[in-house]
């Protein structure tokens, strides 16, 4: 009687197990055929965050559905095994949702930089422009990523209060370490507060040797590409000590000229005079 007992529960297990698996199929299929539909109306519209939305959830959506069923079918077919492995189920359960919360968080903040930079591209009075847009989404994806790994923490049972002042303490260290590169973080944070330049500015410096078009402004370097097409890295905590020229910002430039006449003309200066001021008053490009 006893063994057949087991049997039925052994069998019962197999069967909820098998229906928690079926479950997850059904719930991905259908996850699958909705988001697809969701996409269909996405690009109909023309508000660029649902389709960022949609895209940015596809893959969580998918893995999440597989990972929660498949470890809720784990402990169900574990059942009172003293085997470890099923007492990790939930944290493994715990983790992969935070993990996919996070992907899905990082893809959106990707997907909104990557259509504001093609809107703003295509923009010439644009609000923002491309290295703001990139440098508020590598902060958002970087914020993102730290909140997350204190959550995984957390969710493992480890103290995030001890974690962050063992952090405070470590960043004091790190920061003598390596001051110079915080220098230069905080120089293009700088640089993207204050914009003195953007990519695609011509720059020059009377302090330095640094002319040229500036191609990317990154965290520690910005790149200028020099009128001989060399690439010129400069280190972004070098603009907080120089001055910097942009002429690419320049409203108006200045012409002078010198006209040369000879001792034998000089009665002729009250005519050239006449004509090159009339020439400038009714020119379309001479303020």
């Amino acid at each position: 009687m006893t063994g057949l007992l087991d049997y039925v529960v052994t069998y019962s297990t197999a069967i909820e197990a098998f229906l928690v698996v079926l479950g997850a199929l059904v719930a991905g299929f259908l996850a699958k055929f909705f988001l697809n539909k969701a996409a269909r109306q996405a690009e109909k519209t023309k508000n660029h965050w649902d389709d960022a939305v949609v895209q940015a959830g596809r893959r969580p959506i998918s893995w999440g559905i597989w990972i929660v069923g498949i470890t809720f079918a784990a402990e169900i077919a574990g059942g009172d095994s003293p085997a470890e492995i099923f007492g990790y189920l939930s944290d493994v359960r715990n983790v992969a949702i935070v993990w996919l919360l996070a992907l899905f968080a990082m893809n959106f903040i990707r997907l909104i930089e990557r259509s504001l930079i093609e809107k703003n591209s295509a923009r010439s009075d644009a609000s923002l422009d491309i290295a703001t847009i990139a440098a508020l989404g590598k902060l958002l994806r970087a914020s993102v990523a730290i909140t997350g790994v204190l959550l995984v923490l957390q969710s493992l049972g480890v103290s995030v209060a001890g974690v962050l002042a063992f952090g405070g303490i470590g960043g004091i260290a790190i920061g003598f370490a390596a001051k110079d590169l915080l220098a230069n973080f905080f120089g293009g944070l700088m640089i993207y507060m204050d914009r003195p330049f953007s990519v695609g500015d011509w720059v020059r410096s009377p302090d330095r040797e640094i002319e040229g078009t500036v191609e990317k402004i990154g965290w520690r370097l910005t790149s200028i590409r020099t009128f001989d097409q060399r690439p010129l890295y400069v280190p972004n905590s070098v603009f907080a000590n120089i001055a910097l020229e942009n002429p690419s910002r320049m409203t108006n430039r200045r012409i002078f000229e010198r006209i040369g006449v000879r001792y034998d003309d000089a009665e002729t200066l009250p005519l050239i005079i006449d004509q090159v001021r009339e020439m400038l008053l009714t020119h379309d490009d001479i303020d």
